[in-house]
């Protein structure tokens, strides 16, 4: 409904819109939605329930007529078994390590690539290369590159006198970690750069030019200013990584199988072994759940850590 000012100008008065226009607008909203999660159900949440429901059952593919309904024991084996407690080990440490190192690294790059300077759009394009790649090519490429006969990796130590010529990488523990963590970093860092440098362009630059009038220096900008202000970016980039890290399996598959013995096994590891090796879909599908289940409580806690004032 419009009025006349005082001032000659007309003002309008915005009413709330009636009841049944919002409950119609809900319904239609509703309708259009509803195909989508319908289609969101049958293709995601069937197979979680019926995966929920085989790891309570007794259920090897190699060992027909054996179904039975055995409640909670896959859960206690998975608890219980030190066949679990190693990859959740290796699991829970690589997450923490290879995060922390690409979280720093794509920081960096970020930040560069937020400054001007000639050839930065080159440079955005080329840092897709390595994340464009497929997983399995990359991790073929980086298993090459530490081969001990022909890789360049020792190629370049031997070249310039490195202890580290001619070693058996993949043959050791701690430098097949390594190697799945350089691999990791390689594939990864970029997406973290770009979805962290997409958290910078939207930072007013005035709040920048503020703090220089107030005397604050070039760390203390970035921790009051950038730092805060990048939350958002920041949560969404550490979900999607950690809980990537978290369900890793193609790298370690590729590069090292899972050895040198079982050293570098992971839950996902694991619970691929339950299925495809063992046909084990009770013990496997135990194994899903519970990767579910941290996963939600990672990205919970996430959230409650990093929370964004809206």
């Amino acid at each position: 409904m419009a009025t006349e000012a005082s001032s000659g100008f007309e003002v309008l008065e915005l009413r709330r819109p009636p009841l049944w226009w919002r409950l119609r607008s809900r319904t239609m909203a509703g309708a259009f939605l509803a195909p989508t999660i319908v289609l969101l159900l049958a293709i995601a949440g069937f197979p979680l329930a019926y995966n929920l429901f085989n790891s309570f059952r007794h259920l090897v593919l190699t060992e027909p007529g054996t179904e039975r309904f055995v409640a909670l024991q896959n859960y206690v084996t998975l608890v219980t078994s030190g066949q679990f407690q190693q990859p959740f080990v290796h699991t829970f440490l690589f997450t923490v390590v290879s995060v922390a190192i690409e979280f720093a690294l794509g920081l960096g790059m970020a930040l560069i690539m937020h400054h001007q300077f000639r050839g930065r759009g080159l440079v955005r394009a080329a840092i897709l290369v390595p994340w464009a790649v497929p997983t399995v090519v990359s991790g073929m490429l980086w298993k090459n590159f530490f081969d001990p006969s022909s890789g360049f990796i020792d190629w370049a130590g031997a070249a310039i006198h490195l202890p580290t010529a001619n070693l058996a990488w993949l043959n050791g523990v701690w430098t097949s970690w390594a190697v799945i963590l350089v691999a990791d970093a390689w594939k990864n860092t970029p997406f973290l750069a770009l979805i962290l440098l997409a958290g910078l362009q939207v930072i007013p630059d005035d709040l920048y030019e503020q703090g220089r009038i107030d005397g604050a220096g070039v760390l203390r900008r970035f921790w009051y200013v950038t730092m805060p202000l990048l939350k958002p970016a920041i949560l969404v980039a550490l979900i999607f990584r950690t809980l990537s890290s978290f369900l890793i399996f193609d790298v370690i598959y590729v590069i090292t199988g899972g050895g040198p013995g079982n050293a570098t096994e992971t839950l996902s590891y694991l619970n691929w072994q339950a299925f495809l090796v063992d046909t084990d879909f009770g013990y496997g599908g135990a194994i899903s759940v519970a990767l579910i289940i941290v996963a939600v409580i990672i990205a919970l806690i996430y959230m409650r850590v990093l929370r964004v004032e809206t």
